[in-house]
């Protein structure tokens, strides 16, 4: 077991999910979830993201979309995991137990391609035709407002999920996950009481990243110039992975203690944002959280480097 000073350097990454946490480590991942019946459930395996065993993908650029699409997999992963046991109920029997998890699985399919079509629709397809529709012509300002659009878009559906009372758990559980992360890197060492200190919005969550995301599509797509037929819309469209990889690179590198003070300023929109975001957690929700990421530990500090810094830590939920 690396001491705690070397517990301190390990840095983690993590999401909110229904009812638990998932935390994830240079070698593994784990997600905890709260079941109805009151005890907690951890689910956790290894997982070394592809960057690290292909040096071609961790070229800059190409690595950050990797690291996206990983991103996305185990999201769904631990979606899946936890929408099994927060929604179990003590009185079902095994059978009835598999048949739910298979319907939870289609549904949860369904859900994440609804969601994947509408988050193209709404965040890129329909800024860019309302642009279109106002009728600018100068390249510059077109792709300006059209960044404009999709800023508003962003902001106007994080406050319409903040009004779906269901969210409000989760928004806690993700609250209960940045307050581990802070007292982790600061302290090295976890207790409920101990993570309770820390602030709930935190510099590295997806939050922050969705916003700069924003800010780099807006300059690449001066330099696209303005769409005039369906190829050049297409071709906008087919940039969506580069702007990934060059927000992440942005990200990364705005998270450097040497240059933070120049960049830090494109992470003061994202934290503006956790507010509606995350939630002031409970004391069980903390303990969830820290199970989740002790499950992590118990390989991940023997394994990884201390000084290792993985490439999936700078995205979080």
């Amino acid at each position: 077991m690396a001491d705690r000073e070397g517990r301190k350097h390990l840095h983690v990454g993590g999401q909110a999910v229904i009812e638990g946490v998932m935390m994830r480590t240079p070698t593994r991942i784990a997600t905890a979830v709260r079941k109805p019946a009151g005890d907690i459930v951890v689910e956790a395996s290894s997982f070394v993201s592809l960057t690290k065993k292909h040096r071609i993908l961790n070229l800059p650029i190409i690595r950050g979309a990797v690291v996206l699409v990983e991103t996305f997999v185990l999201a769904v992963r631990a979606l899946s995991f936890s929408a099994e046991h927060a929604m179990e109920e003590e009185s079902d029997g095994k059978k009835a137990k598999g048949s739910r998890k298979g319907n939870s699985g289609f549904q949860m399919g369904i859900t994440i391609l609804a969601a994947l079509v509408l988050g193209f629709v709404f965040f890129f397809y329909v800024p860019l035709k309302l642009t279109e529709w106002i009728g600018f012509e100068d390249g510059l300002l077109f792709n300006f407002v059209d960044g404009i659009f999709r800023l508003v878009f962003i902001f106007l559906y994080i406050l319409l999920i903040t009004r779906w009372k269901e969210m409000q758990r989760i928004f806690e559980y993700h609250g209960a996950e940045h307050k581990t992360i802070f007292a982790f890197e600061e302290e090295g060492e976890i207790t409920p009481e101990t993570a309770s200190k820390y602030p709930t919005a935190h510099p590295r969550c997806s939050t922050s990243f969705l916003l700069i995301i924003v800010i780099v599509s807006i300059a690449i797509f001066i330099l696209l110039g303005r769409p005039e037929t369906i190829g050049e819309r297409a071709i906008r469209f087919l940039f969506i992975p580069v702007i990934g990889g060059v927000s992440y690179e942005v990200l990364k590198i705005s998270a450097k203690p040497s240059v933070k003070r120049y960049l830090g300023f494109l992470l003061w929109p994202g934290l503006f944002m956790q507010r509606f975001t995350t939630r002031e957690p409970s004391m069980d929700q903390i303990e969830v959280a820290i199970s989740a990421l002790n499950a992590c530990l118990n390989n991940t500090v023997a394994d990884a480097p201390a000084h290792d810094h993985p490439d999936d830590k700078l995205v979080e939920s």
